[in-house]
Formats: C-alpha cells, structure tokens, sequence
C-alpha cells in the first residue's frame, strides 16, 4: 500500500504545489499590472505563465521521484525525461520573458517618440533581435538536452574536433541563408527599410508588412503578399518613398486642347485642393509641360502627409477636373481639328479655288444598267 500512496503523493504534491504557486505569482502579477497601467510588463509576465508552472512542476517532480519507490526500475528514464522537458520549459519561460522586456522597452520608446520614423526603426530592429534571441536560446536548449546523452558526451571530442571542417562545408553550403542572415541584421541596424515603410520593387508599390533574418514581406495595394530574400533590398535599388519623412509630392498630367483656359483650371485646382481634406495644404500648382500639334500636356502639383493620402488627392484632383472640363469648358478637351486650315495672308485663294472646280464635275454620270 505504501507503495502506491507514496508515488501518488509525490506527484500529487508537486502538482498542488505548482498550482498555489502559480495561482499565488498570477495574483500579484494582476495586482501589479492594475496598480501599474502605464506599462505593460506584468500583463505580458502573465501570459508566460504556463511556461512557468510548467517549469515548477518539472522541477519539483524532478528534485522528488526518487522518493518514488516505484519508479525505481525506470529511474534514469524518468529522470531524463523530466530534465529534457525542465530545459524546454526552461527555454519557453526565458524567450516569453525577453519578449516581454523587449516589448516594453519598445512600448516606452514609441510613447516618448514623436517621429514614426524612428518608431518604425525600433520596431524593426526589436523583432530582429527577438528572432536573433529566440534562436539563441533554441539552439543552447538543444544542446543541453543533447549533452544529457552519455554517448553524446563521449563524441564532444571528436565532434569538437571536425567543426572546423563542418563548419567550412556547411558555409559553404548553407552561402546564400547566411548572406541573407547578414543582409537582413544590415537592414535592421543600417536603417535602410522598416516596418510600415512604402516601397516600390520590381514596379510593385507597397508597404513592409514583415522583416526576418530571411525574407521580407511587402503588402501590396490590392492585398496580395510578395515575398523575397532580404539581399535583394542590399543588392539591388529599391525606391522607399518613407525614407527621410513620410510627406510627399504628386502629380496629375491631363491632355487639354491649346484653347483650355489655363488661369481659370489654376482656380479650379485650387477650390478642390481646399475641399480635399487628404491634401496637408503645403503646395499645389498647375503648369504646361509639353505641346503636340494636337493638344498640350498639363501638370497640376499637390501634396499630402504620406503616400496613401497623395493617392486620393491625386485621383480626386483628376476625376474633378476633367468634370469640370467638360461640364464648363467643354471646347478645351481633346479633339480631332478637322476644320480649314487658316491660310497665310496673299495665299492665291482663287487660283487653288477654279483649280479644284477644274477636277472635280457638276454632276456625276448616271450608272448604265446591266444586261440581262
């Protein structure tokens, strides 16, 4: 009997034990996350708590199994298991509370900070050192748990021993990961693109939605996702139109025929600029850019806070102008000129008039009818 109650209360134990202390860290957690609502420390703290009573758990039960007399058969089995399972949740427990330092750090940083910018950045850089850190820590955990192996314990030497020659094949290997590893830690620490920012590659307009050490995710305008190696952004140009401030220029080109009253399309573009509320009020102008012999090209200028705003002014600006072209000044659009041309003055009008009477006759021949 005593057998079986023994196990039985070790386990038991250990689990009650787990769940006051759990219950018990949660309580002043929660406390502490009310008392302190500027932060969000202890409410990220919380969520980490599985790891935690995980971890109590495994270490309470691995510190008391040997009084277990009836795992003695299968003691060194168990006791492998629960330290296999102690460093995995050890491991979880240390990459939740990172996470939940970083992001705090990060949640300061961005309510100091008036510039997106530079919040863009830190973002940026915080989820590629969260990576880098969660690597790190997989990685050791692994090999701790390799270590508790006596065979892999006895082939450390040997192993030690040929890393230089693995380590040269596997870079060469592995060449194109590692190159977008190092490409991917310039990009977050050379600020050359961030999170939130607007780019255009390969003639796709889009917003960083996602930066790895690998890959990178842009967001296109009609929702679609394109992913590429992030040594594409080392490697290549890209056109990122955040970098430096988010305000930006556009433009809109119209074809008018050469009679469109210029002064009065000024004062057009000026009174729908005013009632555009995405227009940020810094500059607007309307010019001609270029003539053809048929029509001449117009372009009206216009500014917005950022790259999503400019897109409405200039579709706005667009649609409103050629209405009203067409409503109120409906001789200004392009046209087909199929009228007389003006002739100089002392052009030989007659002459050229009898001359085309000449060729071409009063009436025109009746047609004769067929034979049957």
């Amino acid at each position: 009997m005593e057998n079986i109650l023994r196990p039985l209360i070790v386990i038991g134990g250990s689990v009650l034990l787990t769940l006051i202390i759990g219950w018990a860290t949660d309580r002043l957690m929660r406390k502490a996350d009310e008392r302190h609502s500027e932060t969000p420390l202890w409410g990220l703290l919380r969520e980490a708590r599985v790891p935690y009573q995980l971890v109590l758990c495994t270490a309470l039960l691995r510190g008391s199994y040997d009084e277990a007399e009836l795992f003695q058969e299968n003691r060194v089995a168990i006791g492998r298991v629960l330290t296999l399972v102690l460093i995995g949740a050890a491991a979880w427990l240390a990459i939740r509370i990172a996470a939940a330092v970083v992001e705090t750090t990060y949640s300061r940083y961005a309510r100091a900070q008036s510039d997106p910018a530079r919040v863009r950045r830190v973002r940026t850089q915080v989820t590629l050192i969260m990576r880098v850190v969660s690597a790190v820590v997989g990685v050791v955990a692994v090999a701790s748990m390799l270590l508790t192996f006596p065979a892999m314990r006895a082939a450390g030497a040997s192993l030690l021993a040929s890393a230089g020659i693995l380590g040269i094949v596997a870079g060469v290997a592995a060449q194109s990961t590692l190159s977008n590893m190092f490409a991917g830690l310039q990009i977050a620490f050379g600020d050359m693109v961030r999170i939130g920012d607007t780019v255009v590659v390969d003639g796709e307009w889009g917003t960083v939605e996602e930066i790895t050490l690998t890959f990178l995710t842009v967001r296109t305008w009609d929702e679609r996702r394109i992913t590429m190696p992030v040594s594409y952004f080392t490697s290549k140009a890209f056109e990122n139109w955040s970098r430096g401030g988010a305000q930006m220029t556009g433009t809109v080109f119209l074809h008018v025929d050469h009679s469109a009253p210029l002064e009065a399309m000024r004062e057009r573009l000026r009174d729908i600029l005013r009632e555009c509320p995405a227009w940020d009020g810094r500059d607007y102008g309307l010019v001609v850019t270029d003539s053809t012999p048929s029509t001449m090209e117009v372009r009206a200028l216009m500014t917005a806070k950022d790259s999503d705003d400019l897109w409405k002014v200039r579709v706005t600006v667009r649609e409103q102008l050629i209405r009203w072209l067409t409503d109120e000044h409906p001789y200004a659009l392009p046209r087909v000129n199929a009228a007389d041309a003006a002739l100089p003055p002392g052009f030989p009008v007659s002459g050229r008039g009898s001359a085309r009477r000449t060729h071409q006759p009063d009436h025109q021949p009746t047609a004769r009818p067929e034979r049957p």
